[in-house]
């Protein structure tokens, strides 16, 4: 439940919520809006991997979200990746759910969240799989015991089960006329972070017709107006100086 809101906003300025679980926990979340008519929002692999604030400052970007996921100790980009239509070097999702999970496609103006399986073999423009999908038609899809996208199941492939627990997370959510740039923080005292049902009830009741989850834990870095405004931490609580090096994001610039 979102229970007060910690800063104003405007589109493209951050803004700061504080949402209180059923349990009596809570957590800090950070977002901002952009007027699709306004943006260009585009998927950019980042080579060597970079903290998301070090790469803005070094490209000159004022506003980023942390992207999909990575292999840390390679830094290889996790999942499909395609940047103006050309594949980028990447370590495919385990079968059956390279076919299946969420991705981000952005054919300007086109801009969606939706299932790999829902798009041509070789898309044009630009595809980040990440996943998984958190809101569909303004409806959270999180539902316990369901793992319809195997993040539960393909384990394997990550640190631990992205579905099990609190942690800080991101997600984009695209409405008709906006772009939602969310991360919330956890791994601490003061914010317990979210679970996957949480995450996309939040998203949900932020206005989000759809909704994607992107990189998480220590990965989780929004930075708006050249900023980073969230508080990245490791497993253990240790708080990130900057956050931590990651290999995709997504951008967002004026039209």
């Amino acid at each position: 439940m979102i229970t007060s809101m910690l800063s104003p906003s405007e589109a493209g300025f951050p803004r700061r919520l504080r949402v209180e679980h059923a349990d009596g926990r809570g957590t800090t979340v950070h977002l901002a809006r952009y007027l699709r008519e306004r943006t260009v929002a585009r998927i950019v692999a980042m080579q060597p991997p970079a903290t998301l604030l070090q790469w803005c400052r070094a490209e000159a970007v004022s506003d980023a979200l942390v992207g999909g996921f990575f292999i840390r100790s390679a830094g290889v980009p996790l999942g499909e990746l395609r940047v103006g239509g050309i594949a980028h070097p990447s370590e495919p999702f385990v079968e059956p759910w390279d076919r299946v999970r969420a991705c981000l496609h952005i054919d300007a103006p086109a801009i969606g969240c939706l299932s790999r399986r829902n798009l041509p073999a070789v898309p044009a423009g630009d595809l980040l799989q990440a996943g998984p999908m958190l809101v569909a038609d303004g409806v959270s899809l999180i539902e316990p015991g369901s793992d319809p996208e195997g993040f539960s199941a393909g384990a394997v492939q990550f640190d631990s089960d992205i579905t099990a627990g609190r942690h800080p997370r991101a997600a984009l959510g695209v409405t008709p006329t906006e772009l939602i740039a969310v991360v919330c923080d956890g791994r601490s005292e003061e914010d317990a972070g979210m679970s996957l049902g949480e995450f996309a009830t939040t998203m949900a009741g932020l206005g989000a017709e759809q909704a994607i989850n992107l990189d998480g834990g220590g990965s989780a870095s929004l930075v708006v107006g050249g900023e980073l405004v969230c508080v990245p931490r490791e497993e253990h609580g240790y708080a990130l100086r900057g956050g931590r090096p990651i290999s995709t994001a997504i951008t967002f610039s004026r039209a």
